[in-house]
Parts: C-alpha cells; sequence; structure tokens
C-alpha cells in the first residue's frame, strides 16, 4: 500500500507539469504578489482535484462512455485559447497598466486591466472553476494509475494525495511566476512583453490540445 500512495502521489506531481496546468497558472499568477500567486495555484489545484475525483466516480458507477471526456479537452483548450486573445487584446490596446506607490516606505507594483485603477477579487475564483474545467483531461490516466494500486476505485483519500502532488508543483511554479513579477515587471515595456508572450504560449498551448 505505502508503494500504491507513493505512486499515486508522484502521478499527481507528472500530471500537474502538463503545459496547459502550467499556462494557466502563469497567465493568472503574472503581475500578482505572494498571497495572491499562492491563493491561485492552491485554489487551481483543489478544483483540478475535486474534479478528477467527481468525473472518475462517474465513470466508475455509470454508463458514461469514457469517450465524453474527450469534451474536457475540447472546453480546456478553448478557454486556453480564449485567455491567450484576451491578453493578447490587452496588450494591442495598450489597457495594461502599471502604478508604483510607497506604503511604510517599500515600494508597491499595481499591475491591472482596463481604463480604471480597481481591485478585482475574480482571480481566485476564476482559477479555481479553472481547475474544475481542467480535471475532465486527467481522469482516464489517474483511473489507470488507480488500478494498480486500489483495483480501480476513486477513493478521496487516494485523490487528496493526487491533489497534493500537483499541488507541490503548482506552487513551486508559482514561485517562479511570482520571481519574474518582483524582478522583471519593474516597467510598463517589461510588462507588456511578460503578457504577450502569456498570450502567445496560451495559443500554442491551446491550439496544440484541440488538434492533438
Amino acid at each position: 500500500m505505502e508503494m500504491g500512495v507513493l505512486l499515486i502521489f508522484w502521478y499527481g506531481v507528472l500530471h500537474a507539469f502538463g503545459p496547459d496546468h502550467l499556462t494557466v497558472i502563469a497567465d493568472f499568477s503574472i503581475g500578482k504578489n505572494r498571497q495572491k500567486t499562492l491563493l491561485i495555484t492552491l485554489l487551481f489545484a483543489m478544483g483540478h482535484g475535486l474534479s478528477l475525483f467527481i468525473f472518475a466516480k462517474l465513470l466508475q458507477h455509470s454508463s458514461i462512455n469514457e469517450e465524453f471526456l474527450a469534451y474536457g479537452d475540447l472546453i480546456s483548450g478553448t478557454v486556453i485559447i480564449a485567455i491567450g486573445i484576451y491578453l493578447l487584446f490587452m496588450v494591442l490596446t495598450h489597457r495594461i497598466h502599471l502604478r508604483k506607490h510607497t506604503h511604510d516606505k517599500e515600494e508597491h507594483l499595481h499591475i491591472w486591466f482596463g481604463k480604471s485603477h480597481e481591485h478585482v477579487a475574480a482571480a481566485g475564483s476564476s482559477s479555481f472553476t479553472l481547475g474544475l474545467l481542467m480535471g475532465a483531461g486527467g481522469v482516464r490516466g489517474m483511473l489507470i494509475t488507480l488500478g494498480a494500486v486500489q483495483s480501480g476505485t476513486a477513493d478521496f483519500s487516494m485523490v487528496a494525495l493526487f491533489t497534493l502532488g500537483v499541488m507541490l508543483v503548482f506552487i513551486v511554479f508559482g514561485m517562479v511566476i511570482l520571481y519574474i513579477n518582483q524582478n522583471f515587471l519593474k516597467n510598463i515595456q517589461n510588462v507588456r512583453r511578460v503578457f504577450t508572450l502569456a498570450g502567445l504560449v496560451s495559443l500554442l498551448v491551446g491550439t496544440n490540445i484541440l488538434v492533438g
């Protein structure tokens, strides 16, 4: 059983390295502070794990055809492409802004989209929702792994271990994005370059999912 626990945890780690997952985390974490970056990565991992658990249970206890899960790839690919188009549109129309100010002798940077400077709290809930939507794509692989561990039973504790593996990678990658935020996004030119790159990568990854 200990080997099975390590197996499902390791599969979660490997699964998290999917370019679609890392692309979404990057898109939502660029320009965010430490707290928001951590919140985004955690909520995406939790949404992803919950979605995997729900779909795995549906597949085990109903007559749902596994081909139905192909729609999960369609949804995630389309969403990632839409994010890429949105980011590129924001860059090209000069709707990404940077403002510096100081609190208690410490400089803070604020990056926002649109015409007015507003603190929008939707990134966290959006990352959780995307985690739910993209969970269907990993169900089949997870069930294969579970089959070698527990006769294919999607026990909640097993899915929790898988989610912990996913979460570990997401948090580490989120810290990489945080490093970029703190060291490269010092001026509006770099901000626009980074968001342009993120938009182009999103288009590439989303298109690859749809045609793959």
